[in-house]
């Protein structure tokens, strides 16, 4: 029987087998940041094993809050920046050099096809992009992975779903997987992977990958994995060149990785991407989705543009096409939130800092702070924010707000209309 991609990344990284559909695989990265990373470096601490297995291997950031809020979340941060002055971690990314984790660690080259990698994130399956196998895992397996360089993970069962044919014109990425969702549910990948495959796939740049595997856990995934191709070695060249002598032969490498023709999936989704149109959420689940044309009209409070999902420099382009020579409705108040200090210098090099800024868009530095209501945008109780961001369970960007969950265009066409609205992108 063939085999998933899934299934040939754990192959070649299985250590042991310590019971019956489990498996011991080492990690190529574990990838942390100050808000769920300081509990288990306390923990190790606490019972005298504060130890890593290869400070070549971890990645630290500071993105959740940014600049620290208050006395707790200084204290997260000066617990991780101690943690990896203590044990020569020198790909620690501090504020004013940080960025989001899961569009910073992509950007500085940290992520191959065929990788392990663990973080204490739910929405690490974002690097499956890349075709990896990423996972956010809960602090023991953390710390684990911390002193050990190794995890253990159930036998992984794979979903297909394959997107035919091309998307249309005014649609992304965004809309594609929130599409998905919708037919798969909250539920439906619980504890699977799920491959994305199929014509418009191959099509998205990297950042459309991103952000479709970002959102695979929305659907209960693990793990979202796109196919390595081109796209992907042209993506990394800049990092791997000196490790292969022509991309052909990168190619040829990573392909290895490819899902065998007879490899077996609990279940194979297929859709025309032709048919996908702009989509926003409703309510409080992700799955909760209607095309954004039945929502026209819906008043919003607030639009937020940025996060893990959608803050990368391709995003942040659409975006300002729209807004471009514009001014956001009265009442409206928006927020422009770069994922990167590179995405925020390439959008300044190209005049769209200022295309937001003439538009009325207060423009923040990189973090992850208003998308789980720590900071930088949170919502009062009775507010509705048109929202880049992956999740809007009941009250997540603050308690008592709402969120329509939508791709940068739309967002962008919302601030400027005031209400939920099409972009004139879409044709």
């Amino acid at each position: 029987m063939g085999r998933t991609v899934a299934q040939k990344i754990f192959d070649a990284h299985e250590v042991a087998r310590p019971g019956a559909g489990v498996r011991i695989i080492s990690l190529d990265r574990v990838f942390c940041h100050e808000i769920t990373t300081p509990i288990a470096i306390n923990d190790l601490v606490s019972i005298g094993r504060d130890r890593v297995f290869d400070p070549e291997k971890i990645k630290a950031v500071i993105d959740h809050v940014s600049p620290a809020k208050d006395s707790k979340t200084a204290e997260q941060g000066k617990t991780l920046r101690d943690w990896t002055r203590r044990h020569g971690i020198r790909d620690f990314f501090d504020v004013g050099a940080n960025g989001v984790c899961h569009a910073i660690f992509p950007e500085k080259g940290f992520v191959r096809p065929g990788y392990t990698i663990i973080m204490g994130d739910s929405h690490t399956c974002t690097h499956g992009a890349f075709g990896a196998f990423a996972a956010g895992v809960g602090t023991t397996d953390l710390e684990v992975g911390i002193l050990k360089g190794v995890c253990a993970m159930r036998e992984p069962r794979t979903i297909k779903v394959v997107l035919n044919n091309s998307l249309r014109p005014g649609v992304y990425a965004k809309d594609a997987i929130l599409w998905i969702i919708r037919e798969l549910t909250v539920n439906g990948a619980t504890d699977q992977v799920i491959e994305f495959a199929g014509q418009a796939v191959s099509e998205l740049s990297m950042e459309g990958r991103m952000t479709i595997c970002n959102m695979a856990v929305e659907a209960g995934a693990t793990c979202g994995i796109c196919y390595p191709d081109m796209v992907t070695v042209d993506y990394l060249w800049p990092f791997i060149k000196e490790e292969f002598p022509s991309k052909e032969a990168a190619l040829a490498a990573y392909s290895g990785f490819l899902p065998d023709a007879d490899a077996s999936y609990t279940r194979i989704l297929e859709i025309d991407a032709s048919c996908i149109e702009p989509v926003a959420t409703v309510k409080y689940k992700p799955d909760q989705v209607k095309p954004v044309r039945e929502l026209e009209g819906t008043k919003v409070d607030q639009v937020y543009i940025g996060s893990c999902t959608n803050g990368r420099i391709e995003d942040l382009r659409v975006a300002a096409r729209i807004v471009r020579g514009k001014k956001i409705a009265p009442g409206i108040r928006a927020i422009l939130a770069p994922a990167t200090p590179l995405v925020c210098r390439q959008a300044l090099a190209e005049g769209l800092i200022a295309d937001f800024l003439d538009a009325g868009f207060c423009v923040t530095n990189p973090t992850c702070g208003a998308c789980l209501g720590m900071s930088n945008g949170v919502l009062a109780s009775g507010e509705v924010c048109a929202s880049t961001t992956n999740r809007n369970f009941n009250g997540r960007m603050g308690k008592g707000g709402m969120i329509h969950l939508m791709s940068p265009a739309t967002a962008a066409a919302t601030a400027i209309a005031g209400h939920i609205t099409n972009s004139e992108l879409f044709k």
